[in-house]
């Protein structure tokens, strides 16, 4: 007989059956509002831990946002998340809700009454005494940006609907309220100056030469505008900057990025919904010889420990924010972003002051990384891994396309063994291709388009114009050897004509 273990609540976990008209969801919601660690509830288990599954889930979650919308105060949006789940081949629906920074929380219909106020006790939610209502109230956060009136009042916001509209969502002439753009008083707020399509929060990325601030070589600008449009374009310059290295071995390629993709998009993320803009001072982003640093005013909320903030317990400083970037797709559940960058780095990547957070990125290196001419690759014995280091496309413009091409010409052998013995693709197909007496004699001619397949087997997301600046050919004629290469069936794209990258293709035997 198989014996199914039942789940249990905990402080930080309820357990509803399903959602009924007469289920009090508001009270065990406010109770996880204003609880230090706020909470999850499953819907679709009993309160004994068995799964018994949600059958409208798509209509229940829809009914689960409304309600919280509408009967919780001070607003909750920003602050909860409603995704489905799966257990046990059942569809469960789950409600994660952040600790709120504007407590004490409390049902619309009853106000800042023991009716209305509740705190998670045990695995309960229990009634808040008088008492501790008033003393939460006094410690009320009145300086959040929400509540800040902005110092422009005619603002536009172009750029936003344009986000949303991609996103399905048409804004209509409430959306100020509906977004919590506005003050009590109906003026517009700081969290709208953020949002307008022009501000005065100028978001800079700057690049150094070498690990230390002596020697800026770059500093973009990427703000006077909205956060949003700002924090795309922080996200594209950094996934410029995070090149693939590219390791070719007799045996296999191994491709690595400099930093993790998923760890630095997280990291932009939380810089920009959980900085302390009160100060007026944005978040800033540095790009070293030996790694990357993000810097985020504002250290931890009230309430959050290390130890709760590195497990994932969310508190979000800013709330309206944390709504617009999860409308807009760009955060997905509360509290992921720190345990997503926890897999690729060590807590010791986070660095807290009293008015600042820093995460810092190491660069991804290799033990055995240096340049093909001082490894002597065409010399080394077979039974030695062949290692080819392109270097950077930054470090290759540099160069004059005579060094370049030599470069490509000397290691010839080695692609050519490499494309053989990995691909199936030989000597052979390449002279019918290209011309029988290429590659042949004392002196050795190499068609451009094989110039072109090195540069896209060693850094398969090159572009058309940079591999015309290397090798000093026009973009045509890179994109016509490049269309000759895929006609061939040597290469295939992979992703789009931006985000895309070239593959060589396994040659049939």
């Amino acid at each position: 007989m198989k014996f199914i273990k039942k789940m249990t609540e905990t402080n930080r976990i309820e357990y509803k059956r399903e959602l009924t008209k007469e289920l009090d969801l508001e009270k065990e919601v406010v109770a996880f509002l204003n609880y230090h660690e706020g909470g999850i509830i499953y819907f679709g288990i009993d309160k004994t831990g068995a799964v018994v599954g949600v059958d409208d889930m798509d209509a229940d979650m829809l009914k689960i946002k409304d309600r919280l919308k509408m009967n919780i105060s001070p607003s909750c949006m920003g602050l909860f998340d409603v995704s489905a789940d799966e257990k046990e081949g059942k569809n469960l629906i789950k409600v994660t809700v952040a600790s709120g920074s504007e407590k004490p929380y409390f049902k619309s219909k009853y106000g800042m009454s023991e009716k209305g106020c509740y705190i998670r006790i045990g695995t309960a939610a229990e009634p808040m005494p008088q008492r501790m209502i008033g003393e939460l109230f006094a410690k009320r956060t009145r300086n959040s940006i929400g509540k800040i009136k902005s110092n422009r009042q005619d603002l536009t916001f172009e750029q936003l609907k344009i986000y949303y509209e991609e996103k399905g969502i048409k804004l209509n002439n409430k959306f100020a309220n509906n977004l919590e753009l506005t003050t009590e008083d109906g003026t517009l707020n700081y969290v709208a100056y953020l949002m307008a399509d022009n501000n005065g929060t100028s978001v800079k990325v700057a690049k150094y030469k070498g690990t230390t601030r002596v020697d800026l070589i770059e500093n973009e600008e990427y703000g006077n505008c909205s956060l949003i449009k700002a924090t795309k374009k922080v996200l594209d310059k950094l996934e410029l900057e995070n090149k693939t290295l590219t390791k070719i071995t007799t045996k296999e390629r191994a491709d690595k990025r400099l930093w993790s993709p998923i760890a630095l998009k997280e990291a932009v993320l939380n810089a920009f919904v959980h900085n302390d803009y009160t100060t007026e001072v944005p978040p800033k982003f540095e790009i070293f010889e030996d790694r990357i640093e993000i810097t985020s005013t504002g250290s931890l909320p009230d309430g959050l420990s290390k130890e709760e903030f590195f497990e994932g317990f969310s508190v979000p400083r800013n709330k309206e924010l944390m709504r617009i970037y999860k409308d807009l797709g760009l955060v997905e559940q509360l509290g992921s972003g720190v345990p997503r960058i926890l897999e690729s780095y060590g807590k010791e990547c986070f660095s807290f002051t009293d008015n600042f957070l820093r995460m810092t990125f190491p660069k991804e290196t290799d033990s055995n990384e240096m340049g093909v001419a001082e490894m002597g690759v065409t010399e080394m014995g077979d039974s030695l891994d062949v290692l080819i280091n392109f270097g950077t496309i930054s470090q290759r413009l540099k160069l004059t396309k005579e060094e370049n091409m030599q470069f490509l010409q000397d290691n010839f052998e080695v692609f050519s063994s490499f494309w053989q013995e990995s691909f199936g693709i030989t000597s052979g197909k390449l002279r019918v291709s290209f011309g029988k007496g290429f590659g042949k004699g004392s002196e050795k001619t190499f068609p451009t388009a094989i110039l072109i397949f090195e540069l896209l087997t060693i850094y398969p997301e090159i572009t058309a114009i940079e591999i015309g600046k290397i090798i000093g050919v026009s973009d045509r004629s890179v994109e016509k050897h490049i269309s000759r290469l895929r006609e061939i069936n040597l290469i295939k794209r992979i992703g789009g004509r931006k985000e895309g990258s070239w593959e060589l293709i396994k040659q049939q035997e």
